[in-house]
């Protein structure tokens, strides 16, 4: 048994060495600040496996052990599920060379690349369907960013930041966290050598995502920042949108940090910008729009550990406004989210349930969802019953 003075000790080092407070680690794991208290003052037992996994994964602890003081377990053997084709997108990420032949024509690939986000986007299996393609879109977009020149070439080296940009997501939540950081890098270097302030915007969103995900709020921010004074929101169209995403990025590292004034004035600017591009309004791979706003204000108000701005958000969002299967099932992920926060474990399983309706990969690879089904399995009754249910169909039951 875990010594819950020893595992309270750990918890706040680890808290505090993130940068956390107890709220925003609540908010984070879907508990309140006093819950955290209490764990990291002992008067709590150590919570039960799926619940220690959230708390490692927000924490960014790689090994269990760090923070039980128990045996190790890797946290990302059970919150992280791999893909079957994962081995062969992580060959192509890793080729140093360029591979040999003819470049592709520019309009050639970016139909080329255009299909593939939509079929990232179009797809309840998503991962499958890009997988087929991405491994020979890469060695496309390398060789023709490496071999066009001119106008050409910084064309190129736009459609090339896209594929990495869909590589990252791919890769996201699977055992290869440095072939994440990969892609974004490779996404950035890709956009500023075209000299593209819209490609620069793009690649700082899913740059960012990795800063969040390594609690690196405030270099989140940075890039943002930089990427968003580049572009001229008073442009309208792609510009407006690029900028738009930019807010909504920075509002999402703010909420992540617990700052509920600096993320609702950014949120508040990314909706401004949206709203001004029409209510129906979607941009055709990025998703940012009216929609995605109202989705992220779930998030944010989650983040922020307030359960009861949280679910009404969740509760009155238009899921379905969302032309995206995956980007649907994620949010519906976060709706679940908030209502865990609220201690709604009904709500929950059934949102979940919904977002595998949405989307099999999404959910099958989402740590949250993978936890809170293991969790909620143990409930007694319909919750447990449907929660096994939903356990069995993402894997982390046999």
């Amino acid at each position: 048994m875990t010594d819950p003075a020893t595992f309270g000790a750990r918890l706040r080092a680890h808290r505090e060495r993130a940068g956390k407070t107890r709220p925003v680690l609540g908010g984070l794991v879907g508990r309140s600040a006093e819950w955290v208290k209490a764990l990291e003052n002992g008067r709590l037992l150590p919570p039960r496996l799926p619940m220690l996994l959230r708390l490692a994964e927000v924490l960014d602890i790689s090994d269990l052990a760090d923070l039980t003081g128990d045996q190790s377990l890797p946290v990302a053997s059970v919150t992280r599920a791999g893909h079957p084709d994962v081995d062969t997108v992580a060959a192509a990420m890793q080729r140093t060379t360029v591979p040999v032949g003819e470049p592709t024509p520019v309009d050639v690939l970016r139909g080329l690349v255009d299909q593939a986000w939509a079929l990232w986007h179009r797809s309840t299996v998503e991962r499958t369907a890009v997988a087929a393609v991405l491994p020979g879109l890469l060695a496309e977009a390398q060789r023709s960013a490496r071999r066009l020149d001119g106008l050409a070439r910084r064309q190129a080296l736009v459609e090339l930041a896209r594929i990495y940009h869909l590589a990252q997501l791919y890769l996201a939540h699977q055992p290869y966290p440095e072939l994440v950081w990969l892609a974004a890098d490779r996404a950035m270097l890709a956009a500023q050598n075209a000299d593209d302030p819209a490609a620069i915007a793009a690649a700082a969103w899913y740059y960012a995502h990795v800063y969040r995900g390594a609690n690196q709020v405030d270099a989140a921010e940075q890039v943002l920042v930089d990427a968003a004074g580049l572009v001229d929101p008073g442009a309208g169209g792609e510009q407006l949108a690029r900028w738009g995403q930019a807010q909504l990025g920075i509002a999402l590292g703010q909420s992540k940090a617990g700052r509920a004034g600096k993320a609702w004035r950014a949120w508040d600017a990314a909706e401004e910008a949206a709203s001004r591009l029409g209510p129906k309004y979607a941009h055709p791979w990025l998703m940012f729009g009216p929609a995605a706003c109202a989705a992220y204000a779930v998030t944010i108000e989650t983040d922020l550990c307030r359960p009861g701005e949280a679910v009404r958000r969740a509760d009155t969002a238009d899921y379905r406004a969302l032309p995206s299967h995956t980007r649907r099932a994620a949010a519906l992920i976060e709706a679940a989210r908030a209502h865990m926060l609220d201690r709604g474990e009904v709500a929950a399983v059934h949102l979940l349930g919904r977002a595998l309706r949405e989307s099999v990969d999404t959910v099958r690879h989402q740590p949250f969802a993978r936890t809170v089904a293991l969790e909620l399995s143990n409930r007694p009754g319909t919750v447990g019953e449907d929660a096994r249910e939903l356990a069995l169909a993402i894997g982390v039951m046999g």
